[in-house]
């Protein structure tokens, strides 16, 4: 009899790791503790078979059977109407930071696919979901920031009005992303922003913990801190 996906998670977990990992995701209380490199040794080899009846049966009830699919979704070999129709099912399963990083880092086909899924992303922008949110400032930070996109993506950033802390969180580390990768349009995006101070600060506070920005550009980014002001 062949061996389930969960049985095989069960195999793979790691009681240690699981300690680990679920300490580093709040709110979330079924992690089996498989390790990441695992888990994507075993999406590889789910995007190789019949990866569509595993993303139609897939269950839900851990963490690392999500993960799973958002790896597989990435790893697929298909046209990118059909992978963006995958993607947009799994979106909604997105519960926590680290789906959502995971996924968005293996989601490689928008960096030649640019203009399909910047218009697939405005949605998810300007959704009044968390999750949702962040997964598109994670897009962006990964596949956007670049000389053609750096406009609308710090537009787009400068416009989201949501005070999760993990969309905060997201378009703070997006942002100092673009200052670090363009500095000149992010400068002057800085000088005229209407971000709200948390997400200003955590921003520059990123910026400054880079080793790509030298100690002078650091002192300067410090000197712009919107000062009593609560971080959260």
């Amino acid at each position: 009899m062949a061996v389930t996906i969960r049985e095989q998670l069960f195999e793979l977990a790691d009681e240690k790791y699981q300690k680990f990992s679920a300490a580093l995701i709040p709110n979330v209380s079924n992690v089996l503790g498989v390790r990441l490199p695992e888990l994507r040794k075993l999406a590889k080899h789910i995007a190789k078979g019949d990866w569509r009846t595993f993303l139609k049966e897939a269950d839900n009830d851990y963490f690392e059977e999500i993960m799973l699919q958002g790896m597989v979704i990435g790893y697929v070999k298909a046209d990118i109407d059909e992978k963006l129709r995958y993607t947009a099912a799994f979106v909604p399963k997105i519960d926590n930071w680290s789906v959502c990083d995971s996924f968005c880092t293996g989601l490689k086909f928008a960096k030649t696919e640019q203009d399909k899924m910047w218009e697939f992303l405005q949605p998810y922008l300007q959704s009044g979901q968390e999750y949702e949110i962040r997964f598109g400032i994670v897009m962006l930070l990964g596949y956007f920031i670049d000389e053609k996109y750096i406009d609308r993506v710090l537009q787009a950033l400068d416009s989201i009005r949501h005070e999760g802390y993990y969309v905060k969180m997201a378009a703070a580390w997006a942002l100092s992303i673009c200052y670090i990768k363009l500095p000149e349009p992010t400068s002057a995006y800085f000088r005229n922003c209407s971000l709200d101070d948390f997400t200003f600060n955590k921003a520059l506070q990123k910026i400054t913990e880079s080793n790509r920005i030298d100690l002078d550009t650091k002192k300067l980014i410090r000197s712009m801190k919107r000062k009593n002001v609560s971080q959260g």
